[in-house]
Order: structure tokens, then C-alpha cells, then sequence
């Protein structure tokens, strides 16, 4: 196999030499907001994320791809994440349930990669400034670090329009009828809800007449990427279900649209959640839940006043993981109890959204 030498700049001008994987970026550039992600395997599930529209990739852990790939991973219809870095792309793989290996599948997907990077460094440097922009590719470093600095990130910017279904579809066969906004919701999601009630995925801009119309039991608020300050007709939308009294569960972007609608602030963290070891605090009852977590964007927790109770603290930064609208059944967790990839500990908030439809 033949090894063509790459780089990494990012906005600031920091540089890191690797060689390209994956497939090849377009004009040799790849750009995209870089961050990272903390977690040691599900690295298909989380390349297949859909809410990491915009970004690159950055794992942390040295070696990936150890166990391949299957279709079985996959998180969406196909990656949406501007690539992935990584410090050694395992030679072989190593799975009974693998069909291919990763960067086979990088390849298949039109998804650019770049290895041999000091990724313990890039961790610590964006640890220290922030998540930024970055270009990635066989160009020379005078265009990459252009690139990089024309490269907008992911605030300001409505991604949730790139990800979300075209077109109506139903999953599942359980006994409630649940209607789930698709702001880029993951099929790990999607088969825990199905076991719950036949779920309708709509668009990311239906409007609430026309979920109210549906007559569901109870609506569901999906992941999904980018700032929620720039999906505005979400916003719009759940205030109408508010108006109309419908239970919802949101989680990560749902989360946040929700906590917008009732009056609440978002802000953009420093570098963001992004792992499947997060601990939680469940405020009600103390238990700490180790939780899956990917986003930037995060709910101002002293804008919730009176409008809503916090009900889940992430313990690394304080940062609000959960909220209990006031006066109405609408509930959120920042975290992802679906865990595709990561723990199982917070599923139970599946269980309390079925309670909520049956009104008990």
C-alpha cells in the first residue's frame, strides 16, 4: 500500500504531519470544525453520528479500526462528519461481525482521513484553545492553512437542514404512536422508541399543526448538529406542541430547541462533550450515571429561573444535563440515553417517557 504524506493545519496555524486514509478530499482539502471524542470503540457508530455535520473527527483513543466495520453499526444512511483523524489505522481487523474494514469504508462513504497524527497533542491544544476550524489533505501547507481560515465552523450556521429526512417514514411496532422530529436522529435511537410505539419520523420543518394532526401520544426531539439558535422553525414548532399540551422527550439538539422555546439560553462550550464516559448527576435521586455525549452547544443553566427545573448536572464542569419544563409534560437530557456507542445507565429515561404518554 502505497503511503501519501498529509498534513493537518488548524485556524490558528498549528500543524501536524500524518498520511492520508479514506478517501480524497476534493481538490486535496478537507475542512470542518475540529474536535474530539474520547471513546475506546463504537467508532462507526459515532463517523455515522449525523450530529457531526461540519466536523472532523479527532479520537483520542491510539488505535482504531481494530475490529472493522458492519452494516449493523451504522448510526444514518451514510457519514455526514467533513472526516476523521486518528493516531494508527489498525493493518488488519479483527471481528466475526465485520464485512470490511474502515478505511475501505471511509472510502465507500466519500469520508477523507488522515493518520500518524499526534493526536495526544491535538487533544491537548484544543483542550487549551478551544474547538476551531481546520483543513486537512495532500495540498501544501500554505493552502490548508487558507482553507482554514475560510472555513466557518458550526456556529451561525443551520446544519440541521443538511441531515434531516426528505420525506415522512414509520419504524417500530410497539403500542403508542409517537412522532419523532429528525434533526439528525441516530437508528439506535429510533429502535428504542420502536419498542415503545410505532414512531413516525418527520422532517426537521414540520410545523406543530401538522404533528398535532397525528394525534400522537407523545413527541420526540432528536439529536442533531450544529447551533439550535439557527433552527428556527424547530423553535417555532415546539412552542405550538407546548400550546397544545403534547408529552415530549427530547435529548442533545432536542434539548436545547426545547430549553430556546420556554425562554431559555444556549452558548457554545469551549471544545464540547464528545465520549461515552461522561458522569451525570441525577439530581433528584444522586446517582451518578457514566453517559454517552455529543455536542458543542449546551443550556445556560441560570436561564432556566423559573421556567424550568435542572434535572441532571454533567460532574466534569457543572454544565446542565437535564430539565423538567415547568406547568407543562416536556422533559430533555443533554446526554444520550440511547448510548450508540457508550453505557446503558440513563435507558431508564425511555421508560419515564413512556410513563409520561400513559399519563402516570
Amino acid at each position: 500500500m502505497t503511503v501519501q504524506e498529509a498534513a493537518l493545519v488548524l485556524a490558528d496555524g498549528t500543524t501536524f504531519e500524518g498520511e492520508a486514509i479514506g478517501a480524497e478530499p476534493a481538490g486535496g482539502v478537507a475542512t470542518g470544525e475540529v474536535v474530539f471524542n474520547t471513546v475506546l470503540s463504537g467508532y462507526q457508530e459515532v463517523i455515522s453520528d449525523p450530529s457531526y455535520a461540519g466536523q472532523i473527527i479527532t479520537f483520542t483513543y491510539p488505535h482504531i479500526g481494530n475490529y472493522g466495520v458492519t452494516p449493523d453499526d451504522d448510526e444514518s444512511t451514510h457519514p455526514f462528519c467533513r472526516g476523521v483523524i486518528i493516531r494508527d489505522l489498525a493493518r488488519r481487523r479483527s471481528s466475526w461481525r465485520s464485512d470490511a474494514d474502515l478505511d475501505a469504508y471511509l472510502k465507500r462513504f466519500g469520508v477523507p482521513g488522515i493518520a500518524g497524527i499526534d493526536t495526544r497533542r491535538l487533544t491537548r491544544h484544543i483542550r487549551d484553545a478551544g474547538a476551531m476550524p481546520g483543513a486537512f489533505g495532500i495540498a501544501d501547507e500554505i493552502t490548508l492553512k487558507a482553507a482554514a481560515t475560510a472555513e466557518p465552523g458550526t456556529s451561525g450556521i443551520d446544519l440541521v437542514a443538511e441531515v434531516t429526512t426528505p420525506t415522512p417514514y414509520f419504524v417500530g411496532d410497539g403500542p403508542r404512536r409517537v412522532v419523532a422530529y429528525d434533526f439528525g436522529i441516530k437508528r439506535t435511537i429510533l429502535r428504542h422508541l420502536g419498542r415503545l410505539a410505532t414512531v413516525e419520523v418527520v422532517p426537521a420543518s414540520t410545523s406543530a399543526a401538522d404533528v398535532v394532526a397525528r394525534a400522537p401520544d407523545g413527541v420526540f426531539l432528536s439529536n442533531g448538529p450544529g447551533d439550535p439558535e439557527e433552527v428556527s422553525y424547530a423553535i417555532e414548532a415546539i412552542k405550538g406542541l407546548l400550546a397544545a399540551d403534547v408529552p415530549i422527550f427530547g435529548i442533545c439538539l432536542g434539548h436545547q430547541l426545547l430549553s430556546l422555546a420556554i425562554g431559555a439560553e444556549t452558548e457554545k462550550l469551549s471544545f464540547g462533550h464528545h465520549g461515552g464516559n461522561h458522569p451525570v448527576r441525577n439530581i433528584a435521586t444522586g446517582a451518578v450515571e457514566i453517559t454517552s455525549q455529543n455536542h458543542n452547544f449546551a443550556v445556560v443553566a441560570d436561564s432556566l429561573r423559573s421556567i424550568a427545573e435542572m434535572t441532571h448536572v454533567n460532574l466534569n464542569d457543572g454544565v446542565c444535563e437535564g430539565l423538567q419544563v415547568s406547568g407543562a409534560r416536556a422533559f430533555s437530557v443533554q446526554h444520550h440515553p440511547e448510548a450508540g456507542p457508550g453505557p446503558h445507565d440513563a435507558s431508564y429515561l425511555f421508560e419515564q417517557f413512556d410513563s409520561l404518554m400513559a399519563g402516570s
